[in-house]
């Protein structure tokens, strides 16, 4: 990527860069959502909760930086350097922002204001908002007729469903 990308008129993001961000964000969504449910599968404290939250996401946002770097070196034969390298963070650590709610709630259960598994059951509930907002986001600009739009949001929502299915079969085993 070059050191200087262009930024469009209203001071947003190129495309392309937006594009990595949703995707990044979407990914760290949806492994939240998933580390959410297998908590809410099994008993665990507060603190527990927020310590395996963190770990998971934590080490989900730098596998997903390090896969970056390394292709990256893959394709261009050299380390990111610059303004490549702001970018893979950005895209990388920016997901993070995803999971304010899930924090916060956790948080409220670590002070005894909630229970966690209220805590738990509220962050599954902004999750599952958080992705569908996401989706909004994704194809509001896209010039297309609204049943289309409308098509592409029930394709996320039913994908979406699907991973939740997923992980509860898979944690009721």
């Amino acid at each position: 990527m070059d050191e200087k990308r262009p930024v469009v008129a209203d001071g947003e993001l190129p495309a392309e860069e937006r594009a990595a961000v949703l995707k990044e964000r979407i990914y760290i969504t949806f492994t939240a959502l998933a580390v959410v449910l297998a908590l809410r599968a099994h008993a665990v404290s507060a603190g527990e909760a927020a310590v395996s939250l963190a770990v998971v996401v934590t080490g989900t946002v730098l596998a997903v930086w390090v896969a970056g770097v390394v292709s990256h070196i893959s394709v261009h034969a050299a380390l990111p350097v610059g303004g490549e390298m702001r970018h893979m963070l950005r895209v990388s650590f920016g997901a993070l922002g995803a999971l304010a709610l899930p924090f916060v709630f956790i948080v409220l259960a670590i002070a005894d204001v909630w229970t966690i598994e209220r805590a738990l059951r509220a962050s599954s509930i902004a999750l599952v908002a958080a992705l569908a907002a996401i989706g909004y986001f994704a194809v509001r600009r896209v010039d297309l007729p609204t049943w289309q739009r409308v098509i592409v949001l029930l394709a996320e929502f039913l994908v979406g469903a699907l991973v939740i299915v997923l992980e509860l079969v898979a944690h009721s085993l």
